[in-house]
């Protein structure tokens, strides 16, 4: 992995040594209107940093690549990860603290997360899911050119009624496979 440059923004390979300042953001209590708990401790992200620093899933048949992005004048402010497939899709998620909600900054750090993927990692197709009801990251991701999966994928993806698959082919002027 290596360091990005987004506009102002620099993605990091994220680390363990991430950990305390972004549980800081991590504890955003409005990151969870929708889902999941923050972090248990400072501890717990460590060691969950520590597990996604081998950039691997145990099978190895799964990379995981965690970027933290930093802001001018170097505060962390969210992360983006992806997980990259061997068959050349990638999962692809984003958070950032709400105080950086509503100024391009998401958009900025995923879409060059995506063209990283699509360049150094050769993915072809990308996917997100979201909360159906968390419209702010289903409009994110239709301006990153993402679109609502047909039904019949997000059953076989085994996603539930309340949430949403999008789907994009890696370069948008082609359809995405399904």
């Amino acid at each position: 992995m290596r360091i990005l440059v987004a506009g102002d923004l620099t993605l990091e390979p994220q680390v363990a040594g991430h950990a305390d300042a972004m549980f800081d953001v991590l504890c955003d209590p409005a990151l969870y209107a929708y889902e999941d708990e923050p972090p248990a401790s400072r501890e717990w992200l460590r060691t969950r940093f520590a597990k996604l620093e081998t950039r691997q899933s145990a099978d190895g048949r799964e990379q995981w690549l965690n970027w933290v992005v930093r802001m001018p004048p170097g505060d962390l402010i969210g992360f983006v990860q992806a997980t990259v497939h061997r068959d050349g899709s990638a999962a692809v998620a984003y958070v950032l603290g709400s105080a950086y909600w509503g100024r391009g900054l998401a958009r900025q750090a995923t879409a060059a997360m995506i063209d990283e993927l699509v360049e150094r990692y050769r993915v072809d197709r990308l996917f997100a899911v979201a909360v159906r009801r968390n419209l702010r990251s289903t409009r994110l991701l239709k301006r990153l050119g993402f679109a609502l999966a047909p039904p019949e994928l997000q059953v076989a993806h085994g996603i539930p009624p309340e949430e949403v698959l999008m789907i994009r082919a890696a370069r948008p002027e082609r359809e995405p496979a399904v």
